[in-house]
């Protein structure tokens, strides 16, 4: 059997109760064939990336340990954010769930439906900050620390909110 693979997730909602879409989402990833949850990060709230006329977003992360292929973790994914009535109506707009694939161990995948590392995680405060709270020791592939990466794009903007709820 194939051995489990560390990877992270990140969440983000600001439509329908952002709080409890993000909630659910954690629960359900723990869910997913071949996977479990081994943590989350708090929740965190962030101004939106691109247009500034949609609410704010809660943002977190996930840990996971799964024996499921990138691309096959990827639909698990994408069929999550389908069941959460994700719309996808403009680039950056509002949604119910966004679900990023961050982190696949230590692989750099570049495929025309994936790119791992996320490209933009290392430049965006709402998903390194959870990232550095929820794996402090981590480094990126390029051997970057997750929580230097954190400090350097500290934002008075990002709030955390809540630890996460426990389940």
């Amino acid at each position: 059997m194939i051995p489990p693979v560390d990877v992270y997730v990140g969440l983000g909602s600001n439509l329908d109760d952002p709080e409890a879409q993000v909630a659910q989402a954690l629960v359900a990833l723990g869910e997913l064939p071949l996977t479990r949850r081994l943590g989350a990060s708090s929740l965190y709230v962030s101004r939106p990336l691109g247009p500034q006329d949609q609410p704010d977003f809660v943002n977190a992360v996930a840990h996971l340990a799964t024996r499921l292929s990138p691309l096959a973790l990827l639909d698990q994914l994408q069929a999550l954010e389908q069941r959460h009535r994700r719309v996808r109506q403009r680039h950056w707009g509002p949604r119910t769930l966004d679900l990023d694939l961050l982190l696949f161990g230590k692989q750099v995948i570049a495929t025309p439906r994936l790119r791992v590392p996320h490209p933009e995680m290392s430049a965006r405060a709402f998903v390194m900050a959870p990232l550095a709270e929820l794996a402090p020791a981590l480094s990126l592939p390029d051997g970057r620390g997750v929580s230097a990466l954190a400090e350097t794009l500290a934002s008075p903007d990002l709030i955390r909110v809540l630890p996460e709820r426990p389940r």
